[in-house]
């Protein structure tokens, strides 16, 4: 059956996060955080790929997600950062994953099969208090930074100092604290392993300062229709936006349904070529307008593609735009986007 062309399509380059990998693994081992779908982008894709490259240890939150990785990338180390219940375990044991146990009752449970300990430094999430004794020998025991994406602040030394503490009583394990921004706060934070997950995919992990990063992803829609409407006519639902002129409008096949945020309304902006295309009026579930006054008429027709990520405006532009994160942004992705993949996967 011929599929029809798609509206909405995400180009994921998976050279770009490989190469953001390694990269990063030239400063310490690096694991790779591949939940949530790999941040919207393809999980198994973006494993394979990174497998292949040589990483050979993997995070992901839930159980369900780690079950669908084992198909995808067979004989690498598969952690689970939700930690395990007992009704789990045979799961966990004949898939061969590893659990990061967060607390004494999940310790009990796993009965000292090999884990990952995870630690509260001051995140008051998941994890062991600091002082708390565990009686389990564990593979790995590592921590998450509240604030790395706020160099000064002045709790990421304070983790770090907790942190340093906790791994004293676990002489000869392994160790990891930084994920993608805490990467970038110096080699103290780096210890034995590191955990990138948005960074991997192009997000900054240095806000306010140049991003470190290659851009990984693309995101494109198809412009369903043009039109030409006077002045002072409205756009869009709740009309909150008014013309000023005689204006061309694209309505785009891209909206909330999509992960398009809602709050690009009257603020967001697309690409064509070089142009810059003001979002106008609030993005609808399925569809969103455009002002193209810009473009030569004969340069846009209808079935066209704008850029809404790519080369003219990241996904931290888009973020920004939306007020929100990049890492908001990928994940918001929906599954009416179809995925292609450049390089390896």
């Amino acid at each position: 059956m011929n599929l029809p062309a798609p509206a909405c399509v995400l180009t994921v380059d998976l050279d770009a996060i490989v190469a953001n990998w390694r990269m990063i693994a030239a400063k310490t081992k690096a694991a790779a955080v591949v939940k949530a779908d790999a941040y919207g982008l393809g999980a198994a894709p973006v494993a394979r790929a990174l497998a292949q490259a040589g990483c050979t240890r993997f995070f992901v939150a839930t159980l369900a997600e780690a079950v669908e990785l084992r198909d995808a990338v067979i004989d690498a180390e598969i952690l689970v950062l939700s930690g395990v219940e007992e009704a789990d375990i045979g799961t966990f044991t004949r898939l061969r994953l590893i659990p990061v146990l967060n607390s004494q009752a999940q310790a009990r449970i796993w009965a000292g099969r090999p884990a990952a300990l995870n630690f509260d430094t001051g995140m008051s999430r998941l994890g062991f208090d600091g002082d708390e004794p565990v009686d389990c020998r564990p593979m790995l025991v590592m921590s998450h930074l509240a604030c790395p994406d706020t160099p000064e602040h002045p709790l990421n030394r304070r983790q770090l100092e907790r942190f340093a503490m906790i791994r004293s009583r676990f002489p000869g394990i392994e160790a990891s604290l930084a994920a993608s921004s805490g990467i970038f706060l110096g080699a103290d934070y780096l210890f034995d392993w590191v955990r990138p997950g948005a960074a991997l995919y192009g997000v900054n992990p240095t806000p306010g300062r140049p991003n470190p990063m290659a851009p990984a992803v693309r995101l494109e829609a198809k412009i369903l229709q043009l039109r030409y409407v006077d002045e002072d006519t409205t756009v869009g639902y709740g009309a909150t936006h008014l013309t000023s002129g005689r204006t061309r409008l694209a309505t785009v096949a891209a909206g909330y349904a999509d992960g398009l945020f809602r709050t690009l309304g009257n603020r967001g902006h697309a690409h064509f070529g070089d142009y810059r295309l003001p979002l106008v009026g609030r993005v609808s579930m399925d569809l969103t307008m455009f002002d193209v006054t810009a473009v030569e008429d004969a340069a846009l027709v209808e079935g066209a593609m704008i850029e809404l990520i790519g080369t003219h405006a990241s996904v931290d532009d888009l973020a920004s735009e939306a007020g929100t994160i990049g890492y908001e942004i990928l994940t918001s992705l929906g599954p009416r986007i179809q995925r292609h993949y450049l390089g390896n996967a």
